[in-house]
Order: structure tokens, then sequence, then C-alpha cells
């Protein structure tokens, strides 16, 4: 169930915008659909409306429950809720899921208007930049003309900062959470691993697998594998595994020994069972591409001089994936252009997940932040 001073029972909404979208890759998508939630009340001014932006993995679900379904809570429902750090007594939240996405909105599982098939491997690629033009349909639709705020964690960070670029007269703050200005070369390596497992799969079929009638639940199984162990610090895995045995003692066979092989084997088994291969495939390729300061010779300076909303950068001190070091870029390019940034730096064991988590200090700093955004 969801937990104490919930939004409650939620229902998703579906709107179709009827116009094409010309890609950042010079594709151009037919009319689409996105899938969207909405949490609280949009004031007569249309001035309190926050944009949360998921992840690789996330959803246009965040917070409460289905009522068919009250197990299922949404992904950040510990931060938005009333009288939480993203009060909706305040606030009128919108959750959307991406273009490619696989929980409704057009993506590869949907059906290819020029062919009568699911798209599949022929759905065009779509980056960070792409979802924001698509989002400012959805905003539109809404009646929003300027966000009080977006907000993301990881790949939603992306997309928070390139709405600040992007679309810099809509955003008045933009919160930019446990992300990177680009990718690693360490993370894009990662990436390309998982992708690798995918596409090795006997059953991916070059990406045309639902027209085969299977899964390749392999490939996403050692991709999530993968994936996963980065999303942890060392000393949480250590703390919450270590070397714990299975069974109390050594099978001396290539089954599961070791607690965390489990618990790896687990995480692996349960995304393969809901979430597309190709979606996969493409929001991984949307985080290697999201390199704001590539169209002004790695500068990324002078990629934020368009920006004009104030922002709330915060990093963990375990992440590894997006460490602090990467988020401190954005902050000191933002100061370089006398922009208005309030940075956290927070103590936290969890890695790259600790944003998702429900820790005091870190929900206390988005707090006193969001509580002095005027509406």
């Amino acid at each position: 169930m969801s937990s104490e001073n919930s939004v409650g029972v939620v229902a998703a909404q579906r709107v179709r915008f009827a116009s094409p979208l010309l890609l950042k890759s010079g594709a151009e998508l037919p009319g689409f659909e996105l899938v969207f939630e909405t949490y609280g009340t949009l004031n007569a001014a249309q001035s309190n409306a926050v944009l949360v932006c998921h992840a690789l993995s996330g959803s246009h679900h965040i917070a409460g429950h289905y009522a068919d379904d009250p197990e299922n809570v949404g992904w950040w429902d510990n931060l938005v809720g009333p009288g939480k750090p993203l009060d909706t007594r305040k606030f009128f939240v919108v959750g959307v899921n991406n273009l490619g996405g696989c929980y409704g909105s057009t993506g590869p599982l949907s059906v290819n208007p020029a062919t009568g098939r699911r798209y599949g491997a022929d759905f065009p690629m779509v980056t960070v930049e792409d979802w924001v033009a698509a989002q400012a349909r959805l905003a539109d639709h809404l009646g929003i003309a300027t966000w009080a705020a977006v907000v993301g964690g990881s790949l939603g960070g992306m997309q928070a900062l390139a709405w600040s670029i992007q679309l810099p007269q809509r955003i008045r703050h933009a919160l930019v959470i446990a992300s990177a200005p680009k990718l690693s070369a360490q993370n894009i390596a990662f990436n390309e691993v998982a992708r690798q497992a995918i596409v090795s799969d006997p059953d991916f079929h070059a990406g045309h697998y639902a027209e085969n009638g299977v899964i390749p639940t392999r490939g996403l199984r050692l991709a999530r594998m993968v994936g996963h162990i980065t999303y942890l610090s060392d000393s949480q895995m250590g703390e919450k595994f270590g070397r714990q045995l299975r069974h109390g003692a050594h099978n001396f066979s290539y089954d599961v020994d070791f607690e965390i092989e489990s618990y790896l084997r687990y995480q692996g088994d349960k995304f393969a069972r809901f979430f597309d291969a190709n979606t996969y495939l493409m929001m991984t390729k949307a985080l290697d591409y999201f390199d704001p300061a590539y169209e002004y010779d790695g500068n990324l300076a002078a990629a934020l001089a368009r920006a004009q909303a104030s922002f709330f950068v915060a990093s963990f001190s375990t992440d590894w994936r997006f460490a602090p070091a990467r988020s401190r870029e954005i902050v000191f390019a933002l100061l370089h252009n006398r922009l208005r940034v309030a940075y956290a730096e927070i103590e936290c064991d969890a890695g790259h997940d600790s944003f998702l988590l429900d820790d005091p200090h870190y929900h206390s700093l988005l707090r006193a932040y969001l509580e002095n955004i005027s509406v």
C-alpha cells in the first residue's frame, strides 16, 4: 500500500497529438500518444505546475496507487503528496511516460501506422531533447505556459537541465538530482555491455521479437544485473549482503552461492518480466547522446548561457556512477553565467539509488527549496 499522506488512488490519462514531431536525429514521428498522471490541482494562474521527469526504467506513475492494484505504488511516492517535500497541496504535479517508453506512450511496442505492425526496432531513435519537445506539447495541452519547476533524478535530471536550455522561458526552477552534464566513457561502456547482452540474445530477432512471439528475457536479465551493480555503492552491498552464503556452505558449482548473486538474479528476473528490450536500448542511447556542450566545443557554461531558471543541484557521496564531481561541473557552469543555484552534496551510503530513497537530510533540503518557490 502507499505511504502515509499519499495522494491515494490515481488514474493514468492519455493524450494523442496529431501533428508530427521532428526528432533530433532528423527522423519524423507521426502523431503520437503520451500517458501521464497528475496530482494536486492546477491553480487559476496556472503557475503551480511541476513536471517530474523519470529516469531510465521509470514511468508516469510517480505517486499514489491504482484502485485495482493497491500494491503498485508510484516510484517517488515518498517525495510527492500532501505534506511531503513536493507538496500536492501547493503544487500541481505532472508525471509522463516519455516517448519510446513501454508504459503506454508511443514506443517500439506501438503499431507503426505506415506498416500496420509494431514498430519494434524501426521506432526512431529519441533523445532527451526530443522528450522535452514532447513534454512541451503536453504542457500546452494542460494549459501550462510555464513550469514552476522541472524535477528529475539521474536521466530525469538531464531532462530538467535540457528544459532550462531548450525552453528557458517556460521553466522557473530546475531541480537536477544525482545527474551529470554528460556520461563518462565508463558509463557509456556499462550501457554498451547491457545493450550487447540484449542484442546477443537469440530471442532478440533484430529487435522484432514481438512479431515472433518471444521476449529476449536472458538479455534483459543480464542488462539489468549489470545496471543494478552500478546503482548501488560498495559499502551498501557489503552492509546488506557481504559474503553471506545462500545455503550456509559452498556448493562448488556455478549455481547461486552468495546472497548478492541471488539478489542480482532476482532483480534481473523481475525486470525482464515487465520492461521492453527495445525501450531499454533506446533509453541507454538517450543517456549516451546527452551532451548539451557538444555543440559548444565542450563548453558547458556556453551551453547554459541561455538558461534563466534558478537551480537546485544535488549529489550523493557514494554515487560512483554520477559522482558529485559531475554535479559540481553543472554548478560551476551555472555560476559562470551568474545564475541562482543551490548545491547539496549529501552523505548517503546507498549509491546512485539514493535519489529514490526517503533520506531525512535529502528530503529536508528538497522541502526547504520547494517551500521557497512562489506560485
